[in-house]
């Protein structure tokens, strides 16, 4: 199962997002276990979420509490183009150093977010709105047992008092629905990857 994790977790451990984002609050750090992945995985583990990114795959709370948001978005001019990328705020693609931008990343059409970079040990992507510029950290981390496991910090940087109040808002969906279903559709993705390539995992 998926564990929340103190900050300093995602602090101490030389990621380059703290280079391009360091304006940024760190709001949530998990990890997620990936049995029998090794050192040089975390690119299969990328495409093991984007295989699972499509509506189908989503559970029906998760798709009602974002059909809600989208909704509400549009009623109040949260996702207006001007509110976003390029309008309200610059994105951070004009942070980032040479090598970053050779390794931009893969682009997904189901889901909302920007591809910023991903290189061997971690990747990154953006998205922002009237509320918030926020960023999804992944990074592949080595544990006690000698495998690796998918890390994720949430990086976000709320629009004065409209975002810090939209951030508490959603808070207690977050815990409660979001992150147990990402949960089980990551840590699924992984076992079906890895079932398919190594055999039975543990």
């Amino acid at each position: 199962m998926s564990m929340r994790l103190p900050v300093t977790e995602h602090t101490s451990r030389p990621w380059r997002i703290h280079e391009i984002a360091p304006d940024f609050r760190i709001e949530d750090v998990w990890a997620f276990r990936t049995p029998g992945a090794g050192p040089d995985d975390f690119p299969a583990m990328l495409a093991a979420l984007r295989a699972r990114t499509a509506p189908q795959y989503q559970s029906w709370p998760v798709r009602f509490l974002f059909a809600v948001r989208w909704k509400l978005g549009a009623l109040l001019g949260w996702d207006e183009p001007g509110a976003g990328l390029g309008g309200r705020v610059g994105s951070l693609l004009d942070r980032l150093p040479d090598d970053l931008r050779r390794s931009p990343g893969v682009n997904d059409p189901n889901i909302p977010f920007t591809p910023l970079y991903a290189v061997a040990e971690e990747s990154a992507q953006e998205l922002a709105n009237k509320t918030v510029h926020t960023v999804c950290h992944l990074g592949w981390v080595p544990t006690a047992d000698g495998e690796f496991e998918l890390r994720m910090a949430a990086l976000v940087k709320p629009n004065g008092l409209l975002g810090r109040a939209y951030m508490a808002l959603i808070k207690p969906f977050r815990y409660l629905v979001v992150y147990p279903a990402m949960t089980r559709r990551w840590e699924q993705a992984w076992r079906d990857r890895a079932e398919l390539t190594y055999g039975r995992v543990r």
